[in-house]
């Protein structure tokens, strides 16, 4: 049994995509700090509510989606309940493999996610790291557990913190430059619909070409740029304002508040 401990959104994202690829819902279950949501939530998918050491009790899979704060206190309740085969698999953000295996019982298989919240539309992004005493088959079921909400990747540890700056907080840069793009269409006259239509549609589109093109975004950025047009003009107020500088210490900031994290500097 697969058991997701911590019913909340990404809980929610990670339990409906196992459901849309296939897992019955016998094979799932949840536990879920309000008493309210996860009954809400066990009814909506017709999976088990559990408490935390009877989930742990009956799980073969634990996937940990409680905030980084939360796990220290949700793994000493656990602990004396996982066994010899059990997958111990944590998204929370900055959580180490160490840290998870200092409060498990010696010996256990651990795995440190980063999950991003486009899983809610099967085109997640999730970077895996194995712990100390992962098999090789374990990091397989994790790998289709995931793969179910989107694509996953497969790193040493240490990359962690700059995906979880890059995809895991990701879509949030997306969805503030989308913000402004629509604002802007607002300013110069466009009903806010229309800009929102054309916005999201040009982000597809160029998403799509990235992908599908495999060509460098220099490239293609190249491509639209015609000597003293438009798409230039507009490129170079975006570099006298410093916008890449910005961004690149944006997401060094995010890297460095997920070590933070790591440390226990909450």
């Amino acid at each position: 049994m697969i058991v997701i401990f911590g019913a909340g959104v990404m809980g929610e994202t990670l339990l409906s995509g196992l459901l849309r690829a296939g897992r019955s819902p016998s094979d799932l279950a949840i536990t879920e700090r309000s008493a309210e949501r996860g009954e809400t939530l066990a009814a909506k998918y017709g999976v088990a509510l559990l408490s935390n050491t009877e989930a742990a009790t009956r799980a073969d899979t634990l996937v940990l989606v409680v905030k980084p704060q939360d796990m220290a206190t949700l793994l000493d309740e656990v602990r004396d309940h996982v066994v010899a085969g059990n997958i111990v698999i944590s998204l929370a953000a900055g959580i180490t493999t160490e840290f998870l295996e200092s409060h498990l019982p010696e010996g256990s298989s651990v795995i440190r996610v980063m999950f991003n919240t486009p899983a809610l539309v099967d085109q997640g992004m999730a970077g895996i790291s194995p712990g100390r005493h992962c098999l090789d088959e374990h990091l397989d079921e994790a790998d289709a557990l995931l793969s179910s909400c989107g694509k996953v990747l497969r790193l040493e540890e240490k990359h962690l913190d700059a995906v979880t700056a890059i995809s895991g907080s990701g879509p949030a840069y997306i969805f503030y430059v989308v913000e402004a793009m629509i604002e802007a269409g607002v300013v110069l006259g466009l009903p806010r619909t229309v800009a929102t239509e054309l916005v999201v549609q040009t982000l597809y589109g160029a998403a799509t070409m990235l992908r599908d093109t495999g060509e460098h975004p220099t490239v293609l950025r190249e491509q639209v740029s015609s000597p003293g047009g438009t798409t230039v003009a507009a490129l170079r107020q975006l570099d006298d304002h410093k916008v890449r500088a910005a961004f690149v210490n944006a997401i060094e900031a995010a890297a460095a508040r997920s070590k933070a994290l790591a440390s226990g500097q909450v």
